[in-house]
């Protein structure tokens, strides 16, 4: 193997650079006026200092009005209802702690919501879960808006929450930055098991007794869920970037070497401030390297769709414009190295097991396939290949492990589950989308079937329990975009669509909505562009319109007379009830925003935190 940089790699990277090149010029000049000549409160008045240092102990009192000690904001998304986010309750005492330990003070700056995808999933509450990531980037700023911080530690795990941190991360890029996850939940039922049960349940063949048990028994702890969705998937990226300790995405919550973790990334942010000799803003480590280290980290695990959305609004808030074109070209060289649920039936507990991140990006690097001089929050990315364990009670880190503890759950490079990254662009007269293959069946990756148009869930879910699906199809279920409803997860579609695919029926989905990161055993074209709501192709189809998805090409064709399609109406949006008691003027806000883009605009486009 070589460490020679992928030309692919290279190339996407430099395309990055040069279409950005204004905009994180000026992104790089805003952070660097703010860079910090002395502790950030030296520009407070004596009034400010007061306040600012008012509900401190004693010490870090005195620290904060007249001392030396550099102050650690603290912004977490805990709460104890979310078994991800619930370990968080004990970490800011530990971070005091560990902050005193090195001669900083540490506080909670702010706390921003946390929504489970888990509980809301097929509620009315998903309506607003995409827009909760800008909620907790604006949270977030609000926080970091007292200016009184040196660095922050960024307390989140699931879904939108580690997007959204992120992205006030940047907008504050002159603060180094360290992101402190809390780790998946010991295994419960094995994955198979529970979609197996769920599948009975849609079919009428168990009880909700049956599932409910099962899924108490999938999710039964504190920490995160095992699967491989978005959660998961963030953790992942947050390594890869370089925002976390070496190993510190997979370690159960409430063990030693979790705790040491915590206290290690204290001492970390107090040592990388400004008024040290190792500065390490967020803003400058997060450039177009990182962002591409990013993406292939997401093509080697099979991870979560929802971050064709994600990372375009975390690269945006650095100055740095992705397309959809990156997403295809890295995919492409991109080898894919884990099988993790849904791509496979292990669980994250067992990736981490097998050798986790550090044998990840060890084999990665080996392949030219990560910028190794990318800089992280505990040095350059090619240092990474590392992972921590206790000795002496005191957290060391070692090389990664050569080689594979389970080949059925993580390869090395030159013995991949596929060859690439099992995401493919989406292209063809019904606009433009993304479809996530890693977990679909090489004989169920081409469907040619009648359409059935739907539009809402419940209604697809009516016509199955109806006895009106046991035929083969291609589902366009549309007003399901950024515009039209917030663009909810259509993840309780799966247990559906996988029924009458074991029942030998060609199935596939067209959206202009999401899927769940633990979505992917049916063909789905995700994230459609334009979206329905403005007027988009997906508008115009009908019931019975042939549709031909071809994920292997990338192709999503449909075959009607064009001349007749395009004479065709399209349907007209008529906006859902408001999500019962969520407020109609908050999703009427995100609504307008959401619409505010163009009808021709890339998915990738509609979600970026505007200036």
């Amino acid at each position: 193997m070589t460490n020679t940089l992928n030309p692919v790699v290279k190339d996407v990277t430099a395309r990055i650079e040069a279409r950005s090149r204004e905009s994180r010029a000026a992104y790089l000049e805003m952070i660097r006026a703010r860079r910090p000549t002395a502790f950030a409160r030296s520009r407070l008045t004596e009034g400010n200092l007061a306040h600012a240092s008012a509900g401190c102990a004693v010490i870090e009192k005195a620290q904060i009005l007249g001392g030396g000690w550099p102050v650690i904001g603290i912004i977490t998304a805990y709460n104890d209802m979310l078994s991800a986010h619930a370990p968080f309750e004990t970490y800011p005492q530990l971070m005091r702690d560990a902050a005193r330990e090195v001669h900083a003070v540490a506080q909670v700056a702010g706390g921003v919501p946390a929504m489970c995808d888990g509980i809301t999933q097929g509620q009315e509450g998903m309506e607003l879960s995409l827009f909760s990531r800008d909620v907790i980037a604006m949270a977030s700023a609000i926080g970091l808006s007292h200016d009184a911080f040196d660095a922050v530690l960024h307390l989140g795990v699931c879904d939108k929450i580690v997007p959204g941190l992120l992205i006030a991360a940047l907008r504050f890029g002159w603060l180094p930055s360290i992101f402190v996850p809390g780790g998946p939940m010991p295994s419960g039922m094995p994955n198979p098991e529970k979609v197996r049960i769920r599948q009975l349940f849609a079919e009428g063949k168990v009880g909700r007794d049956a599932l409910l048990k099962a899924e108490a028994e999938s999710y039964h702890s504190q920490g995160t869920c095992t699967f491989y969705g978005t959660a998961n998937s963030n953790q992942m990226l947050m390594e890869v970037m370089g925002l976390h300790l070496p190993g510190a995405a997979f370690p159960n919550p409430g063990t030693p070497l979790r705790a040491a973790l915590t206290r290690a990334a204290a001492h970390r942010a107090a040592a990388i401030t400004a008024q040290g000799e190792n500065y390490r803003p967020a803003g400058e480590l997060v450039d177009a390297r990182s962002i591409v280290n990013g993406i292939v980290g997401l093509m080697a695990t099979g991870g979560s769709t929802n971050h064709a959305l994600h990372i375009p609004a975390v690269a945006a808030a650095a100055g740095l414009s992705v397309t959809p074109q990156d997403f295809a070209d890295l995919s492409h060289v991109t080898p894919l190295l884990a099988r993790i649920y849904p791509n496979g039936p292990a669980d994250v507990n067992h990736f981490h097991a097998a050798g986790g991140m550090g044998f990840l990006m060890a084999q990665l690097l080996s392949a030219g396939l990560l910028h190794g001089d990318a800089e992280g929050v505990a040095g350059p990315i090619s240092s990474y290949a590392r992972e921590p364990f206790l000795s002496d009670g005191g957290l060391v880190w070692r090389p990664a492990p050569e080689t594979s503890g389970d080949e059925d759950v993580l390869r090395p490079i030159g013995n991949p589950f596929a060859a690439d990254g099992g995401l493919r662009l989406m292209e063809g007269p019904l606009g433009e989308g993304v479809c996530k293959i890693s977990a679909v069946k090489p004989a169920q990756r081409i469907i040619e079937a009648p359409a059935l148009v739907f539009e809402s869930q419940d209604a697809l879910k009516d016509a199955f329990e109806a006895g009106h699906l046991d035929r083969d199809f291609v589902a366009v279920v549309r007003f399901q975009g950024a515009a039209a409803n917030g663009m909810p997860e259509l993840h309780g579609l799966t247990p559906i669509l996988g029924v009458l695919q074991d029942r030998g029926h060609k199935v596939a989905l067209v959206t202009d909505g999401r899927m769940s990161g633990a979505s992917g055993k049916i063909p789905a074209a995700i994230h459609i562009c334009p979206e329905a709501a403005h007027g988009g192709p997906i508008a115009r189809v009908q019931d019975g319109d042939i549709i031909r998805l071809d994920a292997e090409a990338g192709r999503l064709e449909l075959k009607v007379d064009p001349a007749e399609f395009a004479a065709r109406s399209p349907a007209v949006f008529r906006p859902n009830r408001a999500p019962a008691g969520l407020g109609r003027e908050m999703f009427d806000l995100f609504r307008l925003n959401a619409s505010s883009a163009s009808a021709g605009a890339s998915p990738f486009d509609f979600l970026g935190l505007r200036s």
